[in-house]
């Protein structure tokens, strides 16, 4: 019962061009591609049989053979990661259990954000779908407003069901929480890990699918499986003292860089 992850990796990213080979400096001031990051965030996850990056440019294919990646080339015409996922895991003598789709820009995912996902969506049989949330403080939030505000296309957020099936995903801030929430506590809003597990046939059968209206809107190739009726599990995991985000803008490498360093992460 086998697990793969694959780290979908593209040179032409829309809002930063070679985003993949950016580097960002640890705490002890190592400087490593975001590429390479990502890598071994999924290095470190347990109970999983193989790690690849998927990509169409041989740049990254050069660099992440070089620190010892295995690498899926990919055709230019994916038009998101799990297209190019979905690619790489058709190469696959034996299909595997489950795909984790773990996204380049996402180097401070915790492994444990994978675990529990492999393990909602092994808990769920009607699931086909499950990705993480994160419930924010008021202080996430408060970033995630800040960054609208500005402009920038920040994090994602979710709202979900009782029994956890995604009902939506946006790049604004949803739900609308009237007043103000303390920067420590908890608050009503979930920012969407960008993390995916599929079962297979799932992942298979979304490239015949083309895009829906909602997806090209937001942005968010997700939401090409609720706009197809799909069931899509949201497993809430816990931050356990760790700060995330993901490198979606220039300016996010200082505030990842800053996390990095107080969190000790080298």
């Amino acid at each position: 019962m086998s697990v793969v992850i694959v780290i979908p990796a593209r040179f032409a990213s829309t809002r930063y061009p070679g985003k993949p080979l950016v580097e960002l400096r640890g705490a002890g001031g190592e400087a490593r591609s975001l590429i390479r990051r990502s890598w071994d965030a999924a290095m470190s996850v347990r109970d999983i049989d193989r790690v690849i990056v998927a990509t169409d440019d041989a740049a990254i294919r050069d660099h992440a053979e070089g620190f010892g990646a295995e690498v899926a080339m990919t055709s230019p015409d994916c038009r998101n990661g799990t297209e190019r996922c979905a690619e790489a895991v058709a190469t696959l003598a034996t299909a595997p259990e489950i795909v984790v789709n773990l996204q380049g820009d996402a180097p401070l995912t915790p492994a444990w954000f994978v675990e529990d996902l492999v393990a909602g969506l092994r808990a769920d049989p009607q699931a086909e779908v499950a990705t993480p949330v994160l419930r924010c403080s008021g202080r996430m939030r408060d970033d995630l407003i800040a960054d609208r505000r500005a402009g920038r296309v920040g994090g994602t957020t979710a709202v979900f069901g009782r029994d956890g099936r995604a009902l939506y995903f946006s790049k604004e801030v949803i739900p609308f929480v009237p007043g103000e929430v303390a920067p420590d506590a908890p608050s009503p809003v979930f920012h969407h890990v960008g993390v995916y597990a599929y079962r297979p046939a799932a992942l298979a059968e979304y490239s015949s699918w083309p895009e829906g209206v909602l997806e090209k809107l937001e942005g968010l190739e997700q939401l090409r499986f609720l706009e197809h009726g799909r069931h899509m599990l949201c497993v809430e995991v816990e931050a356990r003292g760790r700060q995330f985000w993901e490198l979606n803008n220039p300016e996010d490498v200082p505030r990842l860089e800053r996390m990095m360093t107080e969190m000790k992460l080298r």
